[in-house]
Formats: structure tokens, C-alpha cells, sequence
């Protein structure tokens, strides 16, 4: 990926495939069912073209049925759009049925982006049922005869069938990444991943960029409500410093961590349910943070992750 200066960011970032992908998209994560057709069309009118799903989320069928809405009454046009969805854990051996799965639900005839939502293959529970399986013991029963490799090899084919333009992996580490870079034949394009100004992640990021892999921040805000609700962590928007800092540039809190993320050359995938929201999010374009203020936040880094699925796993899987 080509450097930028500092203080500059794109609204377009050019995958290593040649693929063209939104620097600021719309996570549809925890969105309630009866709302995401109107988001999505909101979305749409805001100026949104980038739009993160997941077979997990469990709401693939809903945000189908707004999609071809959309499509049907001229709003957008599918080729103006980049959809992103995810593999999820207990499908690691299904890869093609469940890309398919999730094809058939979003009404889609392909995907610009799938991604390995985890690093673990845990045990099947039906295509597209995404349950967590956890053994007698409480913990997750993970599958341990999948390996990462052949579930990339998986991910591979869904690219040679058409199915998929690009592909990637989601909550890798460094060494992680590393190993798929040398088994893969279609290297990922992409690497999801939890960062914001409390969890920065900077040798991953920089390890990603320095060898063609985009970076996008889930959780760019660091949870905000959502993780807050459900795994009891701090935001990073209420920092005296990101405040202070925001005030200084006219903007919100949550529109200076965006901004932040892009400077870094990350696509960010912020999620709101607030149809006032939407624009707001998107409204970090118009302004560049100095040098000088990106230290400041690169100071507030306190290797704090937000999103902590071992509350429902029985186990850290980061371990």
C-alpha cells in the first residue's frame, strides 16, 4: 500500500489485489432486525458505499432484503457498493457452503470482501447456524483437526469459483498473519482487527502495511455503548485528552478517533443504530489532525482490547 503523509487521508483504499475498498463503512453489528432496512437506506443516502456484515451477526437476511430493496428502486447500483461478510468459527470445514449461505441471505451473486472472522475452528453446528458449542467443561469446544491453512486453501477456492474478489482474515496476530503469507496462494487482502487509541496494535498494523494487507478497525471507537453494555469496558471518547483535542478541531470525540484511524491509513467500520449518527461518522474528511495532536493520542495507548469474547467462550483464545 502506497505511503501517505502524515495529515493526509483517502477516502479509497486500494486493496494489493487492485480492488478498490471505502476507508469509512457501516458495521451492522447488534443492529436490531426491525430497524436495519431503514439504516441501511439512510446509510446509503448519507453517502455510506462500504458496509461490514457477518454470518454471526445474525442479520444477514435483513440487510439482503434492504439491499435488494435498494437495488430495486434505483437507490444504488450493486457495483456501487462493497459488502464485506465473515466465516464464522464452527464453519471453518464448510467453507464454500457457508460463503454460499451467506450469498443466498444477503441476495448477493458475490462478495468484494470474506474474511476468516476468527482464528479457531470450533465444532460445526449446521452451515450458517454460527453457534459457539461449548464442551461439558464450559469451555469452547474448539476443533483442533482444521487447521488455519486449509480453511485459507478454502477461502482461496471461493476466489477461483467467483464467488469472492477479495479475501482475508479477522483477529490475527502478527505471527498469525506471518503464516498465512506463507501458505497462502492468494495472499489476504485484508486484516480485521480491534484498534483505537486505548489498543493501538502498532507493530501489527505496520507489520500488515509493510507487506500489502489493509488494516481495518473494528471497534474503532473502542466499544463506545456497545462493549461497554456487554463486557463492562471504558471507551476511549471519554479520555480528557480525545475530548479536549475535539473541541479543539470542532468535532466530536468519536469523529477525532475516526479521523485518527484513517490518518493511520486504516478503514474504519464504525457502528451506529442512530440514523443521526450516521452522517456525523462520516463527516471526517474535511479536517487533518497535526503531527503534534497524533502524538498526544499515540500517548494515550494503554494495550487495553475492548471486545472480549472469552466472557462467553470460557476461554482466551488470545492467550
Amino acid at each position: 500500500m502506497p505511503a501517505r503523509e502524515q495529515g493526509t487521508a483517502a477516502k479509497v483504499l486500494k486493496l494489493s489485489n487492485g480492488h478498490d475498498m471505502p476507508a469509512v463503512g457501516l458495521g451492522v453489528w447488534r443492529m436490531d432486525a426491525p430497524a436495519i432496512r431503514g439504516l441501511i437506506h439512510s446509510a446509503i443516502r448519507a453517502g455510506y458505499r462500504h458496509f461490514d456484515c457477518a454470518a454471526k451477526y445474525q442479520n444477514e437476511a435483513e440487510v439482503g432484503d434492504a439491499l435488494a430493496e435498494a437495488f430495486e428502486i434505483g437507490l444504488i447500483k450493486r457495483e456501487d457498493l462493497f459488502i464485506t461478510t465473515k466465516l464464522w468459527n464452527s464453519d471453518h470445514g464448510h467453507v464454500v457452503e457457508a460463503c454460499k449461505d451467506s450469498l443466498k441471505k444477503l441476495q448477493l451473486d458475490y462478495l468484494d470482501l470474506y474474511l476468516i472472522h476468527f482464528p479457531v475452528a470450533t465444532k460445526h453446528t449446521g452451515i450458517g447456524k454460527t453457534a459457539s458449542a461449548l464442551g461439558d467443561d464450559g469451555v469452547l469446544d474448539i476443533n483442533t483437526t482444521i487447521s488455519l491453512e486449509t480453511t485459507w486453501h478454502g477461502m482461496e477456492d471461493l476466489v477461483s469459483m467467483g464467488l469472492v474478489r477479495s479475501i482475508g482474515i479477522s483477529n490475527y496476530n502478527i505471527l498469525l498473519t506471518r503464516d498465512c503469507l506463507a501458505y497462502a496462494k492468494i495472499k489476504p487482502s485484508v486484516n480485521q482487527i480491534e484498534t483505537h487509541p486505548y489498543f493501538q496494535r502498532d507493530s501489527l498494523v505496520k507489520f500488515c502495511q509493510k507487506h500489502g494487507i489493509c488494516v481495518t478497525a473494528h471497534t474503532p471507537l473502542g466499544g463506545s455503548t456497545a462493549n461497554t453494555e456487554l463486557f463492562g469496558s471504558v471507551s476511549c471518547l471519554d479520555d480528557p485528552v480525545i475530548k479536549s483535542l475535539a473541541e479543539k478541531y470542532g468535532k466530536t470525540p468519536a469523529q477525532l478517533v475516526l479521523r485518527w484511524g484513517l490518518q493511520r491509513n486504516t478503514v474504519v467500520i464504525p457502528k451506529t443504530s442512530k440514523v443521526e449518527r450516521l452522517q456525523e461518522n462520516l463527516a471526517v474528511v474535511d479536517f487533518d489532525i497535526s503531527s503534534e495532536d497524533m502524538e498526544k493520542i499515540k500517548a494515550l495507548d494503554r494495550n487495553y482490547r475492548t471486545n472480549q469474547p472469552a466472557k462467553f467462550w470460557g476461554i482466551d483464545i488470545y492467550a
